[in-house]
């Protein structure tokens, strides 16, 4: 029986005569890759172009640099906004060293940003199990607070900006979680196919679809309870994206501690890979969907960030994301799969 997910790959190449080889003819490869579920595109090339770079993490920790942070411990108290007394009624709520509070520039209706560690500078290596698991659980419990008070706002997210190439503003370690109506195009657009690949097929596409890497052996990475990982298929950053998806957890509703702690402990072996790696600085998504459906289901997406260079602290993005709105990837899923898949042996 044949598969209902098509992972299609248009490979091409370039000829030019090349200075570093006496202008002799030079074939350089590279792929166009069709999303197998919302049908959008990403560029492959470049490939081994771009390492990581290696951040002075120390230096963010420095006085002069470090500037005023209001999410560290001595100033948390006057610097930072109380949400009102009907999401919680001390203004802020506390789990571990992990703080939530209101976004003093929102999202949405209920933004919150998650203060994950009372240290301002904190390496991967230094994100401990129960660091993680206090920082998602607050984060979590928010959510389905505000799903119980404003079920107006159909989807959920948490999103992580870590170090700055990630774009995040302050280095202190924080998370955003957020409801709303809008959730972006990325999260409709596998909303809307998913639903579509349900109605036609009556199967939830992402559950073949781990089924389908399973067999294939080339991007599954591994299970840890009810989570399975795998590198993507078509990947968002220069230097390829994970993905971790729950199949038996749709909403915010059905995420529980287990699937938190899946999560976490999945997280920690991708923090050992890129610490060997040298990967500094990612991007994280988690996107539930909405109560009452059974086609699309909770899922992590987590995306290492660099500059190209900290000579001139040149970013990984150009005009490929920023007015073409097509991603383009240094590396092929399938090495980074075989690079990762140890750290979850």
């Amino acid at each position: 029986m044949s598969s209902k997910i098509d992972f299609q790959i248009i490979k091409s190449e370039s000829v030019f005569l090349d200075p570093r080889k006496s202008y002799e003819p030079t074939t350089m490869e590279f792929q166009v890759r069709v999303d197998p579920l919302t049908g959008r595109t990403g560029h492959f090339s470049h490939f081994g172009a771009v390492k990581p770079q290696k951040l002075d993490l120390e230096s963010y920790d420095q006085t002069g640099i470090k500037g005023f942070c209001p999410f560290c411990p001595k100033n948390r108290e006057k610097a930072t906004p109380k949400f009102t007394k009907d999401i919680f009624t001390a203004g802020r709520s506390s789990r571990g060293e992990a703080t939530i509070i209101p976004n003093l520039f929102p999202y949405d209706v209920h933004s919150s940003v998650l203060i994950m560690t009372d240290e301002h500078v904190v390496p991967i290596r230094n994100f401990s199990k129960q660091r993680l698991l206090d920082a998602f659980s607050l984060g979590i419990e928010f959510l389905k607070k505000i799903h119980t008070i404003d079920s107006s706002l159909p989807y959920h997210l948490m999103t992580w900006n870590y170090m700055p190439p990630s774009g995040g503003g302050i280095v202190h370690p924080h998370q955003q979680y957020f409801a709303t109506a809008y959730p972006g195009n990325q999260f409709m657009d596998e909303l809307r196919a998913s639903e579509k690949f349900h109605q036609q097929h009556d199967k939830m596409f992402w559950l073949e679809c781990i089924g389908e890497e399973q067999k294939r052996e080339e991007r599954y990475i591994g299970q840890i309870g009810n989570s399975h990982w795998l590198s993507s298929f078509v990947c968002f950053g220069f230097l390829g994206d994970l993905l971790c998806v729950f199949p038996d957890a749709f909403s915010i509703d059905d995420f529980t501690d287990t699937h938190i702690d899946n999560l976490v402990s999945g997280m920690l072996n991708i923090f050992r890979y890129y610490e060997s790696a040298g990967v500094y600085s990612f991007n994280v998504s988690l996107f539930f969907g909405p109560v009452e459906q059974n086609f699309f289901p909770c899922h992590f997406r987590i995306t290492p960030r660099t500059f190209l260079n900290i000579r001139d602290f040149a970013p990984d993005m150009n005009f490929f994301q920023t007015v073409l709105a097509e991603p383009i990837c240094l590396v092929l899923p399938e090495e980074l799969c075989r690079e990762v898949k140890p750290f979850f042996a």
